[in-house]
Formats: C-alpha cells, structure tokens, sequence
C-alpha cells in the first residue's frame, strides 16, 4: 500500500509541476503512512487553509483505497504544516478559553476543516471551565467554546443559533 501511495502522490506532483520529494515521515499511533512532502514548490500544495493539502489526501486515499479494494487510508503533510498548524489553533483554542471564562459569555472560532475542529476540541477536552461544540454547516462549521463545563455547551445551546450569524470568528477574535 505505501509504495502505491506513494506513487499516486508522486503522480500528482508530476502533474501539477511541482518539484518536491515525498518522504515516509512515521506512522500514526494508529498505524497510518504520513507523507511528508519537501521542497521548493511545496507550499503550493498547502492552499488556503490547507485545502489544496486536504484535497490531494482525499483524492491519494480514494485511488489507493480503489485499487486495493479495501479501506486504506494514509496521511499526507507539507514540510510540517499540520503540525504547525495544530499548535497554531491549541493556542487559540486555549487563549478562547480563558477570555470566554473571564467574560462568561460564548466565543466562536472560524470555520475548519473536520480535522481541525477535532484537534481544538482534544485542545480543550480536559478544560472543565469551558464546554465546546460544533455549529454551522458544510465548509462553514465552526468551534464554539461555552463557559462552564456542564456539558452540551453549558446548557446554552441556544447560544449556537444566536450567534451564527455573527461576524468575526477569525480566530475566535469575534465579540468577547
């Protein structure tokens, strides 16, 4: 399975004339292949908000998941990104965290991938001062971080349906 992954994101690359290398970077806990992928063309492939990075793994797990015949499923990052990423929205989810537990009213973050959210809701999951849950629909799902740890948004899922048409969740720098 590696090698034919490998040979997909190869193809790839060749095809969108980006010039990097792809290197077997570890396994998951979970025994998942990460590509990691270096080189002076790299960043190409990240995108906006690593969408063009998240298209490619789409597409690379849906090929090799076809000719396998069976579900396979393989991790692919540029030069660190998602872990840069991820240390990047922790920070963000924790300072959230802190103001929405100074105000005491709700904060939402800006819209993310699935992934994403997941990694802001393990950032907060052992936080017993704030609750988190995830709103909207489509590419537009967001994080909203509740005050109190109650559980279910703190008993203020109301909140969720007030707030989403609001503006300015980047980075959960939205009202506070």
């Amino acid at each position: 399975m590696i090698e034919f992954a490998s040979e997909v994101i190869d193809y790839f690359l060749a095809s969108m004339s980006v010039v990097a290398d792809t290197y077997i970077r570890e396994e998951t806990d979970d025994g998942v292949p990460v590509f990691d992928i270096e080189g002076e063309d790299s960043g190409l492939l990240i995108g906006r908000r690593g969408e063009t990075l998240q298209s490619l793994q789409y597409l690379v797990n849906l090929i090799v998941t076809h000719q396998l015949g069976r579900s396979a499923y393989v991790q692919i990052d540029v030069e660190g990104y998602k872990q840069r990423r991820r240390e990047t929205l922790a920070g963000v989810a924790q300072r959230t965290a802190e103001r929405v537990v100074d105000t005491g009213e709700s904060a939402e973050l800006e819209p993310m991938s699935a992934y994403e959210r997941r990694w802001v809701h393990m950032a907060l999951a052992n936080n017993s001062e704030v609750t988190t849950e995830s709103s909207g629909e489509g590419s537009d799902r967001f994080v909203v971080i509740y005050p109190g740890g109650g559980g279910n948004g703190g008993g203020n899922s109301g909140g969720a349906r007030r707030s989403r048409g609001r503006r300015g969740r980047g980075g959960g720098r939205g009202r506070g």
